[in-house]
Formats: structure tokens, sequence, C-alpha cells
């Protein structure tokens, strides 16, 4: 039977060198080559961050789908997906909160479960973020293209991914700073664009063509669930990955002014922000517009809505938001990635180089190698589209449920370390412990045992893709570990003297 890991500080894993985590400190102990990590987040950043940070394309662009594949019933998907992530986080927030640190839950699965599942959750999540990286920027580019199609999209892909990369190199308060106006810009739009249709809906908008408009719309055409309970599960598959990086908040938290009381605001806000940016807005949409409705397909969900109401230029006002979405998540998915490989590094499982940091406390190395796999991954999108990148996204796709089935099985044995050793650090406690984080993992492995019967939008192809992926990472991990402890047994029997 193995003993139980004590509870750490920030920054204290294995291999990695104790920090202060405090207020104006080294976020994550001192690096090689420089100060480490620094607190250069400001509160009003990491608010916006938790907010919406993360706020991407899936959500304007690929709702869409969802509302096609399970009509107004979406609403009941996003509803579970969303109380899923919101147990999840509390989960997070309650590790993070005790022990703020750069990396996040790999570094409590480091600790919780053992230095296997610390490595293998690590580097999925980073390879997560880089094809992401890719996807965003690819986005963006086809937007700026169709703006001024005298550069080609690969060649805006690259200018977009170029300043981004300058914005994080420059220091932690560049990409704080950067996410704060943008992901306020995406706040402010979805918060007009509810009250704006809110009013619509009730007859409320003067000017606004607003026949289709209305309640009726819920149950109208077939219904609230015209194709059937069964499309409430289909469409879990469609929009799960559009609430992936909700964790951002708490893995930014370690570089903030007061890592606790950051995590513990992004945790508790946590149930607002999905009620009113995603259940607020889709429920909006379905009621300004039937749910097979053909401009929903053809010219997506937002843009169709605001084209019921006789709003000019609805298209490329949307194509300015969604603009910004897909920088703000570029910019956030760079900064993901970077920090995942620098915990990585510190604790052993990467190349050290990924835990060197600038005078500026800018883990240069790490990012640079996150970035130069995005480059890639663009690469692969416009040579292999149909081949090398498509592997890359599906084999990438279902990350979120394994990052958040890890969560689970971290906070379980986590929540008994931290009462044994400082149960002070206890300011944010999931509900019902154990019960709901057994519930929670439990609907996680439903949900992946129900892609592997889903053939129509490849969730078969990206479960067995990411298992694949897993699975390799896990033997890496496996193999690892077990070098390591031979190694220390060989000295254990070397004689002293």
């Amino acid at each position: 039977m193995t003993s139980q890991p004590t509870l750490k500080t920030a920054g204290d894993g294995p291999g990695e060198p104790r920090g202060s985590g405090a207020p104006g400190g080294s976020a994550d102990g001192p690096g090689e080559n420089g100060s480490g990590l620094q607190a250069g987040l400001k509160n009003r950043h990491l608010s916006m961050i938790a907010i919406g940070g993360v706020i991407g394309a899936g959500l304007f662009v690929g709702s869409s789908t969802g509302i096609a594949t399970a009509g107004p019933g979406i609403l009941l998907s996003y509803a579970l997906v969303g109380t899923l992530v919101v147990l999840v986080m509390r989960m997070l927030g309650e590790m993070s909160a005790a022990n703020p640190t750069s990396g996040s839950f790999s570094a409590h699965a480091d600790r919780a479960l053992g230095p296997w599942a610390g490595f293998t959750i690590g580097w999925l999540y980073w390879f997560f973020w880089v094809v992401v990286l890719a996807v965003e920027a690819t986005a963006g580019a086809a937007i700026l293209e169709g703006w001024i199609p005298a550069v080609p999209q690969w060649g805006w892909a690259l200018i977009v991914m170029v300043v981004l990369t300058a914005t994080n190199l420059a220091s932690v308060g560049s990409y704080g700073e950067f996410e704060f106006w943008f992901a306020g810009i995406k706040v402010v739009a979805i918060g007009a664009f509810i009250v704006i249709g809110g009013l619509a809906v009730f007859g409320a908008l003067p000017g606004a063509d607003t026949d289709q408009a209305g309640l009726a719309n819920l149950t109208g055409h077939g219904g609230f669930l015209p194709n059937g309970a069964g499309a409430i599960l289909t469409g879990i598959l469609l929009v799960v990955f559009s609430f992936m990086g909700s964790e951002i908040a708490t893995l930014a938290a370690g570089e903030s002014e007061d890592p606790q009381r950051a995590v513990t605001k992004a945790t508790n806000s946590i149930i607002w922000r999905i009620g009113v940016f995603y259940l607020g807005s889709i429920f909006v949409v379905v009621c300004l517009l039937p749910w097979d409705s053909k401009s929903i397909a053809d010219d997506g969900s937002y843009v169709a809505a605001l084209d019921s109401l006789g709003i000019a230029h609805a298209g490329q006002i949307m194509n300015c938001i969604v603009l910004t979405s897909v920088l703000s998540c570029l910019n956030s998915g760079l900064y993901t990635a970077s920090r995942m490989a620098f915990s990585l590094g510190r604790r052993g499982d990467a190349p050290k180089a990924f835990a060197r940091t600038t005078r500026r406390g800018v883990p240069q190395t790490a990012i640079i190698a996150s970035v130069v796999f995005g480059f890639v991954a663009v690469f692969f999108n416009y040579k292999f589209p149909d081949s090398v990148f498509l592997f890359l996204v599906n084999s990438s796709g279902a990350v979120a449920l394994f990052v958040w089935l890890v969560i689970c099985f971290s906070q379980l044995r986590m929540r008994k370390i931290i009462q044994a050793e400082a149960p002070e650090k206890l300011v944010v406690r999931m509900w019902l412990y154990p019960y709901l984080t057994w519930a929670s993992a439990a609907l996680i492995v439903f949900v992946l045992g129900y892609m592997l019967t889903d053939t129509e939008h490849d969730g078969r192809t990206t479960i067995l893709l990411s298992l694949l992926v897993a699975a390799i990472v896990l033997v890496i991990a496996l193999v690892k570990q077990r070098l390591a402890a031979r190694r220390a047994g060989e000295r254990d029997e070397v004689p002293a003297g």
C-alpha cells in the first residue's frame, strides 16, 4: 500500500523548485537563466480571461450544426455539458485554490495519482492546444483573406501567429492586456446580441422585422425535440468541445497578483458565465428563427439571427466578432500550451529548456516550441487537409473529456490530502463530495462510450484516434517512470564512501 503524497505549495512538485506564489513575486519559483514565472496578471486580466477568454469560433459558428441536429432541444445539450463543466471547475477550483501552479490539473494529477498521470494529461493537453492554434489561425486567415484577398490565406495565418507569438514573448502582462480587450469585445458583443435578440423575441424591438421571432419557435416545427430525445446525446458530442478552455483561468492564476482569490472568483463565476453566454445566446437564436431554417445551416446561427431582424451587414458584423474571438482564443491557446510545457519541463517530464524563463519571467523556449508545432499544423492544413491535418484534429478531439476525467479522479484523492495536511486551504469545496465527483466521472465515461456509437459526426473516429494517441503517451510515461525508479534503486545500492 503506497503512502499518500503530501500537499505542496505552488510550483512544488516533483522536480519543481518551490515558489512563493505571493503577490508580486515569482509565480512558480526561479527558472533557469531567469527569474521564473512572474505575477504579471492583474485581477482585471484574470476576470476577463475567466469570463470570455476562450469563447472561440466554436460557439459562433459551430452551434448551427448542433441546432440542426437537436432542434431547440440543443438547449438541453448545452445545459447538461454546462452543468458538467461547472462541477469539474468546482473540483479544479478546490485543488487550485489550495495550490495555485502553472501546471494546474497536470500538476495536481502528478501529486494525486502519480507522475504517469501528470505526464500523460499534460502532454495531451499541450497537443490539443497546439492543434487549436492551427485551427484558429486558419479560421482567422479565412476571414482576413475575404477582406484583403491580395494576401493569401496561408500568409494571413502566418501574420496572425507571428503577431500573437510576439505578444506572448513580450511578457505575461502583454498577454493579459491583449486578452482583456479582445475578450471584452466578445463579452460586449454577446451581451448586445442577447439584449437585442431578447427584445425582438418579445416584440419590443422598434423597427425590427420580428415576424419569425417568438417563443413559439421552441415548440413549433416538430416540437422541442423534433429528432427525438436521442438527439440530445448527439448534441452533447457537438457542443462539448466549445466549452474546452474553461480551466485556463485556474492555470493563469499562478501568474496573478493574488492566485487564491483569482481561482476562487473564476470558480464561483462559472455558473453565470455559462448561463449567460452559452445558454442565453443559444436560447435567443432558437427563439428568433425556426430551428430548421435554411439560413441557420447556410449562414451560421448568429448571422442568420441578425439577418432575420433586418440588421444591415449582419454577416460582416459577425465576421468581425468571430475574428476577435479567434484571435483571443489563439492568444489564450498559445499561452496555455506554453505554460503546460513549462510545467512539464519543471517536473522533468519535458526538456529542461522548456523550464527556462527570461528576465521578464517569460518561458521563451516553451512558447517557441509550441508555436513551431502550430506552424507545422497550419502547413499540414494547407498541404494535407484531408489526411495529416484531419488526423491531428480528430486525434486531439476527445482530450477535453480526458482532462475532465483526470480532474475528477485527482480531486477524489487530493481532498483527503488537503484535509490531512492543510485543511485551512480548503477555501473552495466541491459540493456533495464525493458523490457529485463520482457522478461527474460516470457522465464523462458515458459520453466517451456514446462517442463510439456515433458514425454520423465522426465521434467514433475521434474517440478511437484520441485513445490511440493517449495510449502512446501513457506507455511513454510508464516507461519513463519505470526507468526513473530503476535509476533511483541503483543509486540506493551504491555503497557510501
